[in-house]
Order: C-alpha cells, then structure tokens, then sequence
C-alpha cells in the first residue's frame, strides 16, 4: 500500500479495516476512530506528526469516587499494567484509562495487531477490575471506610 503522508489515509485504511473485520467504525468529533468491542467503546488515536504512532484507548472504564479509591486504582492499574502485555492502565482526573501505545513502521503492519491490542486491553481491564475487587474486599475485611 506504501507510506502514508496524511493522517486521513490512515484513518481511511483503518476504517475499512474495522469494517473488514464486522465493526462499525465512527469519526468522532476530533477525528479519532471510535468503534465498539465487547460492550466497551475503544478510540483510536493517530498522531499527525508521526503517523508510524498509534494508539488504541478504552477510556473512563472506571469512576474514581474517594481518595482511598483512588490510592486503591492506582495499586490496581499498576497491577493491571504489570500482569498484561503492553496494555497500560492509569489514572486521568477521576477516572480509569487503558491504552495500547505502539509504534508501526510501516504503518500497515498495525492491521495483525490491532485486534489483539483490543484484547489486551480487555485483559487489562478484567485485571484491573479483579483486582479492585478483592482491594475492596481486603479494605472492608479490615474495617476500613470504602464505598460501595
């Protein structure tokens, strides 16, 4: 297919992928491709000044209501993060992102990877999720405050 030069090429190829494949790819307001997989909303994010970088974002999964949740999500997205290949898990304000960062050079080579970098980070997240569970488990064994 050969280098792209505009971000709209990638974006263009990348939906007809997902199409190829069953999903039902959107632009969204700020140009990022938004589709659906597994009841979860993912964004794909392409960086105009270097458009070998991708990155496959499952944003605000996760609420964060208190701070001693907060101290929680940050020991499970570290968790989360550690336990699934290249999948990331964080903090954004008051809420719980994942992401998949990768550099694809030639770009194309994304098309036999995007689809397991979604399910990593799924992974990711049932990870995250497992363990916030059983922190909240261990904070009402030990009688600590913790919303439900």
């Amino acid at each position: 297919m050969g280098e792209f030069t505009a971000k709209e090429e990638l974006i263009e190829m990348l939906r007809e992928f997902l199409t190829e494949e069953g999903y039902v790819p959107r632009l969204d307001d700020d140009g990022d491709i938004v589709f659906k997989y597994e009841g979860g909303k993912y964004y794909i994010w392409i960086d105009e000044d270097d458009l070998e970088f991708v990155k496959i974002i499952y944003p605000a999964f996760w609420s964060i209501e208190s701070d001693q949740e907060r101290t929680h999500v940050v020991q499970a997205a570290t968790f989360a993060t550690r336990n699934t290949k290249v999948a990331k898990v964080f903090p954004v304000r008051d809420e719980t992102y994942a992401t998949v960062e990768m550099f694809c050079s030639p770009v194309e080579n994304i098309k036999p990877v995007l689809l397991r970098s979604v399910r990593a980070l799924r992974t990711a997240v049932t990870s995250f999720r497992e363990r916030m569970l059983e922190l909240r488990d261990e904070a009402l064994e030990s009688e600590d405050e913790y919303p439900a």
